[in-house]
């Protein structure tokens, strides 16, 4: 589809899809204010021409609505991927004549992967040492740790195979020469750099910022581990992707990236990172993380930084997660063969819920699929995971709620498993990557009818009720630190038992939205902690009693929500017309 980051910007400008901002914004609070206020009404891409304290343009906002993404990608990619995934199940092995019938999409596969370049515009222009701080870095909230490049593109390579990896990993700027590298378990540059350390060796690392959309994508995507991002790069853009070499680096660059920052990691040393203003609506915490020693900086001579803003969502992050699901989920039954269909809820900030429509052909193989899921790449971070046998449409969140619970049986059909890895953004557990898991079953004929609306006595403690959907009810509670034995209680009410689901929320309007019930419940409570309900113990496993009761409660020690400062908000609300050109 597009050869650079610039093609795409002038399809964006011929379909009226980006806007051009010339009055000068600060990269410090300012500029995300107007991103989010902007992403919020399902606006265009803004391109910031006067960023105070740097020469560069920004661009935000690229991928964030389902239009900008069909723009960037086009129906090609999909329909690749459906084409491969048939040919796999029916003509494997292959037999000549039948591949010559798929001979269009044997030419397409010709075109994947690298080729090299002598003409790279990205080469222009050579920064050595680094001078970071030329960079329009953006701070988003008031609370991060400092700035933030938000969409660097990092890549490293196995020092033993020489595979590679290509991900998205935050980095906080700590001087002109030197970030972090945001490394989290289950990430690709992470493994790479533990195998350096073990050799005692540095890690090369090279980081793009910019370049063809696809690159971008292929980066972001959530790909089992050696499975080569360039390669769905080339795949998402139609084209081999092209690379150049140069002295200064032991890996190719790629030729029309906007930027290319070249250096290494170095074995065992860790600076403290963080806080950071995260996707999952909260601060990540201070933390120890690997550091990147940047020894060049190439770029376009009118290079665009390229970022973006995460917070509560929905952000921009949320219709990229959403186009790779579509993209990629015809490839789950060639992984998982039981596994019919599958979907992760940005809502939840992806890993924090999980549904799947699996295969039951004999008792409990639902089970097997839910193991299966859970050990695949990085689902094996999924902290929820709801499971059914009937083909559903995943996206229709209360509509799969209530299948599953007018099908659940708690004396059998939950599952807790404690003392796991967990996400390392999610502080539920009140531990890093440690935590717990549950799994729900719904399969079969439904057992009960589903009440719809609430007309007992409420509980002590709870002052408002509300219908999420048939089955499952809200109650705002008092507050953990007044009542922290409220879901015992209300988990132990029989006259509550025909609820199959209860959530314990701070403030029942939640109920509302699916949007707001999905965050602020999936990213409130860690399974093996706030689960309740009466229960007893049958051949090892424990056997739960309806209601189960979810405490999802704001808790001791969880990291602040994401709030827009006072001053920020009012100075971006003075200056709106401004940045549109308008008085």
């Amino acid at each position: 589809m597009h050869q650079s980051l610039r093609t795409f910007l002038d399809l964006l400008n011929r379909e009226n899809e980006i806007v051009e901002i010339k009055a000068e914004v600060d990269p410090y609070l300012e500029l995300a204010e107007v991103h989010r206020r902007v992403i919020a009404e399902g606006g265009p891409a803004l391109l910031f021409r006067r960023v105070k304290g740097s020469r560069y343009s920004v661009v935000t906002n690229l991928f964030g609505t389902t239009r900008r993404i069909d723009l960037a990608f086009g129906p090609k990619p999909e329909s690749i991927i459906r084409d491969l995934v048939h040919i796999a199940e029916s003509i494997l092995p292959p037999k000549p004549a039948e591949l010559w019938d798929h001979r269009s999409l044997v030419f397409e596969l010709l075109k994947l992967g690298t080729s090299n370049t002598s003409r790279a515009p990205v080469t222009q222009v050579a920064d050595q040492p680094a001078r970071l701080n030329e960079l329009p870095v953006l701070t988003t909230w008031q609370e991060d740790g400092g700035p933030f490049i938000t969409l660097p593109l990092v890549y490293t390579e196995n020092p033993t195979t020489k595979k590679h990896n290509l991900g998205v990993y935050r980095m906080q700027v700590f001087d002109p020469a030197s970030t972090g590298l945001h490394w989290q378990i289950q990430k690709g540059g992470g493994f790479h750099y533990r195998e350096a350390e073990r050799e005692n060796q540095n890690l090369p690392v090279t980081v793009f910022l910019g370049g063809p959309p696809a690159l971008i994508l292929a980066a972001i995507a959530p790909l089992p581990e050696d499975v080569p991002e360039l390669v769905l790069a080339s795949l998402l853009a139609g084209q081999r992707l092209k690379m150049v070499k140069v002295p200064q680096s032991a890996h190719r660059l790629a030729a029309e990236a906007e930027f290319a920052l070249v250096g290494s990691a170095i074995p065992h040393e860790r600076r403290i990172e963080g806080p950071f203003g995260d996707h999952y609506g909260y601060y990540s915490l201070r933390h120890e993380y690997p550091v990147f020693h940047v020894d060049a900086v190439f770029h376009r001579r009118d290079a665009i930084y390229p970022a973006t803003v995460v917070g509560k969502p929905r952000q921009e992050d949320f219709f990229i997660g959403d186009y790779l699901q579509k993209l990629l989920s015809p490839l789950f039954p060639l992984v998982m063969p039981s596994v019919r269909n599958l979907w992760t809820y940005g809502e939840t900030g992806f890993h924090s819920l999980c549904a799947a429509v699996v295969q039951e052909r004999y008792g409990r193989e639902a089970l097997v699929s839910a193991f299966r899921i859970l050990g695949e790449g990085q689902l094996s971070l999924t902290k929820f995971l709801i499971v059914t046998d009937t083909p559903q449409d995943l996206t229709n969140f209360p509509k799969l709620l209530e299948h599953v619970l007018e099908r659940f049986r708690p004396e059998t059909d939950l599952f807790v498993i404690s003392n796991v890895s967990m996400d390392t953004l999610d502080y539920t557990s009140g531990k890093v990557n440690e935590g717990s898991k549950a799994i729900v079953l719904g399969l079969g004929e439904p057992i009960r009818p589903l009440p719809r609306e609430f007309k007992g006595a409420l509980p002590q403690g709870v002052s408002r009720a509300v219908v999420f959907c048939g089955g499952c009810l809200v109650f705002k509670g008092s507050s953990f630190a007044e009542d922290e034995e409220l879901p015992n209680r209300v988990a132990r009410d029989s006259t509550l038992s025909d609820w199959p689901l209860i959530i314990l929320h701070d403030d029942a309007t939640v109920a509302n939205s699916v949007s707001d019930f999905l965050w602020a419940t999936w990213t409130r409570f860690e399974p093996a902690a706030d689960i309740y309900a009466q229960t007893t113990i049958e051949r090892h496993h424990l056997v739960y009693k309806a209601p189960i009761v979810i405490d999802a409660r704001t808790k001791p020690g969880f990291p602040d929500e994401l709030i827009v400062r006072d001053d920020i908000r009012d100075l971006v609300d003075k200056r709106w017309g401004e940045y549109f050109g308008r008085k």
